[in-house]
């Protein structure tokens, strides 16, 4: 593990630097992403104004490698960074995450303008790289093979100041034929319950009120300190945390999913009714090729039995459409179990080729034309089912956590948004009472669209909560920094699902 004053080398005595992080992928690369700024911040870097593009003194890419053309993307944009480092001496570019894992001495030879490369398993080690880089005018190329640190007992720089994502393991010890995880974050690796715990009270303490538990597989917590019922556990210890009023967790996997898991989730009445289970496909055939350990019967066994524990839990999914030697028959399967199970939401994705992975080199890879029109039918049959489950809270009363920046319009509507237990995104009539991100308050929903709810009704109460005063503390204290060190407003706000181009990429689902 890299000390802190190894870390506090990074920065010369001209005064501080700046740095931006662009972030792709998944959940975990979002996480990995918030050390990697703390790192930066407490070896004395500042964190460039939004909308940077380049221009920072430290360019850092968290790369995903899930994506066919992942490494494409990747050299256009450290292309377009090319001349701006030429122009500005002393900028630095790093890359690091799953492409890094992956290429290792590859990016270097194609963008030899990147001064570091570092790997998921080594993201303490950034700062001292840079300096390395900086002081030996070379390229600074060192991948792990193991994990050095857990990423949780680095420094981080959280993006929301009332939410917050927990890891409680890294890694997965699965085979999916389309994923590439396992082999470049390694087999799952559990913290010790009280670490987690520890952390929770931390944040806590701090003003956080909801957290995120996250894995890769996250309720296969346990294998690796061989307790088969830890995830459940820790879910009732989290109900026992003071202060802490929201507990959310993803992304779980159907074969690990378990009745005391169900049970936990219904009796512990600060872990929320949702839940996000990809499913992946329909087709017990597809599944096998997958290398999915669960079959349809058992999936929506567990559907059924949620629903009868916690019969408001809203549920979402991961769905792939055209994996290899996929028939229309097969498709039809998925959407059997998309009508019988009734997401809330799905994130829907044509099958891509993962490089490196068996599917890759799977026969009967389907044209593109065919998926894309599977696609369509999915998508379009999801949106009618969204609608109508949205249309179902109609008249329902729900505490709202405010939220900041998931409401794209609320400028010109005049609404502020929030997050619904079940996670839902609420837009409601901004209050005459003062509220702030994190406060909590009463709505009553009157509009159903099929991604979002309305409460057009008076606000019928305002609770103003200790997430609030952290949100407000953080923004005040950040609008007072100078103008050069500008760190901008946290985007704050429950952890959200990422877009469908990210939301479950790493196919470690």
């Amino acid at each position: 593990m890299t000390s802190s004053s190894d870390r506090s080398l990074a920065v010369d005595v001209q005064g501080p630097k700046s740095y931006e992080i662009r972030t792709y992928g998944c959940q975990m690369n979002v996480h990995d992403s918030e050390r990697l700024a703390g790192l930066l911040e407490e070896a004395g870097y500042v964190r460039a104004p939004e909308g940077a593009d380049g221009d920072a003194d430290v360019v850092v890419f968290n790369t995903c490698a899930v994506r066919e053309n992942a490494d494409n993307r990747l050299y256009g944009n450290l292309g377009h960074l090319a001349p701006k480092k030429a122009a500005r001496p002393g900028m630095q570019i790093a890359v690091g995450g799953c492409l890094a894992q992956k290429d290792r001495d590859t990016i270097v030879k194609r963008a030899p303008w990147v001064d570091v490369v570092f790997g998921t398993h080594n993201i303490g080690k950034l700062p001292v790289l840079l300096e390395r880089a900086r002081v030996q005018r070379e390229a600074q190329v060192e991948i792990a093979e193991s994990l050095e640190a857990f990423p949780s007992t680095l420094p981080t720089r959280r993006e929301s100041a009332y939410a917050a994502w927990v890891s409680i393991s890294v890694g997965c010890n699965n085979t999916c034929t389309f994923c590439i995880v396992p082999a470049l974050r390694g087999k799952e690796k559990d913290r010790r319950p009280g670490d987690i715990l520890a952390e929770v009270e931390a944040l806590v303490a701090e003003g956080v009120s909801e957290i995120t538990l996250l894995g890769q597989n996250v309720n296969a917590y346990g294998s690796d300190i061989g307790d088969r019922e830890a995830f459940s556990k820790l879910l009732r210890a989290c109900g026992t945390v003071d202060g802490l009023e929201r507990v959310r967790f993803t992304s779980p996997h159907p074969r690990d999913f378990t009745d005391d898991v169900i049970a936990a989730m219904a009796e512990t009445p600060n872990v929320m009714p949702q839940l996000h289970m990809p499913l992946q496909s329909g087709s017990d055939a597809v599944l096998k090729a997958m290398r999915r350990s669960y079959r349809q019967e058992r999936y929506l066994g567990i559907i059924e039995k949620v629903r009868a524990a916690i019969p408001h839990a809203a549920i979402t999914t991961d769905i792939i459409v055209g994996f290899p030697g996929e028939t229309e028959e097969d498709f039809e399967q998925t959407l059997h179990v998309v009508r019988e199970a009734r997401f809330a939401q799905a994130f829907t994705f044509q099958y891509s080729k993962r490089p490196g992975t068996p599917a890759a080199e799977m026969d009967g890879q389907i044209p593109k034309e065919v998926v894309q029109a599977r696609y369509e039918r999915l998508v379009a049959l999801q949106g009618e089912i969204s609608w109508e489950e949205n249309k179902k809270q109609l008249g329902r009363t729900f505490e709202l956590m405010v939220a900041e920046g998931e409401g794209r319009k609320d400028g010109t509507t005049h609404r502020l948004s929030g997050r619904a237990p079940d996670n839902r995104l609420v837009h409601f009539t901004k209050p005459e009472q003062d509220v702030r991100p994190g406060d909590v308050v009463t709505v009553e929903v009157t509009y159903a669209a099929p991604h979002h709810l309305l409460a057009e009704g008076p606000v019928l109460d305002v609770r103003r909560t200790r997430a609030g005063d952290a949100w407000e503390k953080r923004s005040t204290a950040e609008s007072a920094k100078p103008a050069g060190v500008m760190l901008g407003l946290p985007k704050v706000g429950v952890p959200a699902p990422l877009p469908a181009a990210a939301s479950s990429g790493c196919g470690c689902d």
